[in-house]
């Protein structure tokens, strides 16, 4: 029995009991993850079942590309994907074997997935190349399929022929095989370099397993109800989306779970029971969790303004994984800490010492986080002056930035059999082979749009689509359409559907290329006149690119009023958040010009997607303001307490350790999507990476702490902390001044 003097579930020795009412709780929230994980565990193997990385799929439905994309099923039997099947000789080719390439060109037909229509092997005019059209069946699976194509190509053509497969199936597979390692490869490596950090912050064995579990947990759950929701068609998933969601959910998970073991660790040298300590932590937590989860959460549905799919697509499915990463930290973990208690933390366990708790006061008594409060307050201002200023130099490298777009080729990092194919498929075949423009236009419009497709220098030939002819076009030249059969024979009929024709402009340049881009935007100024609309792969590329720095010029400016409104309520201010959102707007600056130069003089980058400088912008903001949050409220509630610069002194100080810990945890999770080979996804793994440490060690360290020391409590203006007086200098004991015995 316990004695009645001793409060419920204490032992005379002092420990915590786990009676069958306090443990049930715990348990099943433990439960209720587990199950649902287990549900959600398995799928990491079947997106590629609900995900797409068609570019066409993604764009605006008002988007001219899209709607000739829907208008190019009437002219046709098939969705087939076109592939280039490229051979090059080291010689002029001979007959015999010009013969050999096309018996294996027309042997591709017996593969699984290779539509019957095999286009006849077409040699160049210089006889060095041979070219020739393989159609895949979209229901295939690509990469697999263009695989077998190279594979016995290579078995067939004379040897020391080079053979490579190009066009939209060839780029298709190669993009394919740049995410193949999204399941395994990055999570693995960002859960490896999670594990290393946590294991250094917390010098135990046994908390960093505890802390990655329920950030794993919060993945297969947010993977689950992402999963599902895309199958039914409510969201759509690329391989893109796919990466930053597993980063973002690993990343601030753990982050969130950082917060509250702090809190734990804590509370449990004030509380001698652990079910005491749990809760304390846990009210400590939730305010400013659910403050930092609901901005980042109101910053990522922000990209649902966009016209571009991939975008808007990205908000809800990021922000699904910011609530389960959310739910992790404030249920299951507080329910294994609790089921673990002070054992958690082994070898390094926290002891009962209120008496040595009461005389710290929560301010480390050595370390930098000692030292660094006593720079801010004896230099504020030539503190932020001088960060200012290095930001600013920082910041000006943005003027090298070059995000208006890169070539499909240059997608790939590394080696990329279909990059190499293009560049052989430009010296020997006009360059937009395989890959044409696609003109929809009415019949009364047919001879007038053809006069001006061959009248552009970037076009090198034009061909309409017939019913009755081989490959279903038929060439268009200055006299009409040419004829095929014997002499006399009519010139077939083109195909009308709906009372509109479809002509196909090969380019003179790669379809990938900034000049057939060019050449896109010029036909169709050109073409207005006869109501035609021009898609194909260049005009999808155009009209993404188009789409993107819309989107980056509306949704920049309403995510910066939208987290500024946030932080007047939170910090019941107008000054403060103003300048907190000056600070990290300046912070985002100096990572985008830094990334600039880094891409052009080290890398040696192509240039960048439109779309890098919004996502990185959505990722810098929306995260690096969670710090700001995170010191902020903390720093208003010392203030209430001591006053405002003796408070941001304090807030600085018992931050300090734990907020530092978290930028490095997600600066080493999105590093990680460094290993994609995808170029869009190394730039942002970059940009977010240096932002999130430039944030966490500089600008929340120095410049924000100056900023609001500097200005007092005026910085606190219009609430009834701006007309409390801080006490003079004299009497107020800095950071690290312990007080009492």
């Amino acid at each position: 029995m316990t004695p009645s003097h001793l409060p419920s579930g204490r032992t005379p020795a002092g420990r915590t009991t786990r009676s069958w009412p306090r443990v049930l709780l715990p348990a099943l929230l433990i439960l209720a993850w587990l199950v649902a994980a287990s549900f959600g565990g398995p799928l990491f193997g079947k997106i590629d079942e609900v995900s797409s990385n068609d570019r066409t799929a993604y764009l605006p439905e008002s988007a001219e590309a899209t709607r000739v994309q829907e208008l190019l099923g009437g002219f046709r039997d098939t969705d087939e994907i076109p592939a280039i099947v490229v051979v090059a000789a080291p010689s002029t080719l001979s007959a015999e074997q010009l013969t050999a390439v096309s018996d294996a060109v027309a042997a591709l037909s017996a593969i699984d997935g290779v539509g019957a229509e095999v286009s006849p092997a077409l040699p160049s005019e210089d006889g060095l190349a041979v070219q020739a059209f393989v159609p895949i069946s979209a229901d295939a699976e690509i990469g697999e399929v263009v695989d077998e194509i190279r594979e016995q190509l290579r078995a067939g053509v004379p040897s020391g022929f080079a053979v490579h497969l190009t066009g939209p199936a060839g780029f298709t597979a190669d993009l394919a095989a740049g995410f193949a390692g999204i399941d395994g490869l990055l999570l693995g490596v960002a859960l490896l370099a999670v594990l290393i950090i946590l294991l250094v912050v917390y010098r135990s064995l046994l908390l960093p397993v505890v802390v990655l579990s329920t950030s794993l947990f919060a993945l297969c759950v947010a993977l689950l109800v992402v999963w599902w929701l895309a199958r039914a068609g409510v969201l759509l998933l690329s391989g893109q989306t796919q990466g930053i969601l597993f980063i973002l959910v690993i990343g601030a998970a753990t982050d969130y779970a950082l917060l509250y073991v702090a809190r734990f660790r804590e509370a449990l040298r004030s509380h001698r029971d652990t079910g005491a300590a749990i809760v304390a932590a846990w009210k400590g937590t939730v305010e400013p969790v659910l403050a930092s989860g609901g901005t980042v959460i109101a910053g990522l549905l922000c990209l649902l303004l966009s016209d571009l799919k991939s975008n808007s697509a990205l908000g809800p499915v990021a922000s699904i994984g910011i609530v389960f990463a959310m739910l992790s930290a404030l249920t299951l973990l507080p329910a294994l800490l609790f089921l673990l208690g002070r054992a958690a933390f082994w070898p390094r366990r926290p002891v009962h010492e209120p008496d040595a708790v009461a005389a710290e006061d929560g301010i480390p008594a050595r370390g930098v986080w000692a030292r660094l409060p006593e720079l801010v307050r004896r230099r504020p201002r030539a503190v932020w002056i001088v960060t200012t200023i290095v930001l600013l130099c920082g910041a000006a490298g943005i003027v090298r930035l070059d995000a208006v777009g890169v070539e499909q080729s240059e997608l790939v990092l590394g080696a990329s059999d279909a990059r190499d194919g293009q560049a052989v498929l430009g010296e020997h075949f006009p360059g937009g082979s395989g890959s044409p423009a696609y003109v929809v236009v009415a019949e009364s419009g047919l001879r007038a749009a053809a006069d001006v497709l061959l009248a552009h220098p970037g076009v090198d030939g034009v061909t309409v689509a017939t019913a009755d002819t081989p490959g279903g076009a038929a060439p268009v030249t200055g006299t009409g359409i040419t004829a095929f059969g014997p002499p006399g024979t009519a010139p077939p009929a083109p195909t009308v559907v709906d009372g509109e024709v479809l002509l196909q402009a090969t380019l003179t340049d790669a379809a990938d290329s900034a000049a057939a881009a060019d050449t896109v935007r010029e036909l169709r100024v050109e073409l207005d006149d006869v109501g035609a609309l021009v898609g194909g792969t260049t005009a999808t590329s155009v009209d993404t690119n188009a789409a993107s720095v819309h989107d980056r010029n509306l949704i920049i400016p309403v995510i910066l009023v939208i987290i500024l409104l946030i932080l007047m309520v939170l910090l019941r201010s107008v000054l403060a958040p103003v300048l907190l959102i000056l600070t990290t707007v300046l912070s985002f600056g100096t990572a985008m010009g830094v990334s600039a130069v880094v891409f052009d003089t080290v890398f040696g980058f192509p240039g960048a997607d439109p779309a890098v400088p919004l996502y990185g912008f959505v990722f810098l903001v929306a995260l690096g303001i969670d710090y700001n949050i995170f010191l902020m409220t903390r720093v208003r509630e010392e203030s209430l307490r001591h006053g405002t610069r003796p408070g941001v002194l304090r807030g600085l100080a018992i931050t300090g350790g734990v907020i530092t810990s978290a930028g490095l945890v997600l600066a080493a999770t999105f590093a990680a999507l460094a290993v994609i080979p995808i170029l869009f996804l190394v730039q942002l793994a970059f940009i977010v990476a240096f932002g999130v440490l430039l944030d966490t060690f500089v600008v929340r360290s120095l410049l924000v702490p100056a900023l609001v020391h500097d200005i007092g409590p005026r910085v606190w203006w219009p609430s009834r902390l701006d007309r409390r007086v801080d006490p003079e200098p004299a009497a107020a004991a800095p950071a690290g001044t312990r007080t009492g015995p």
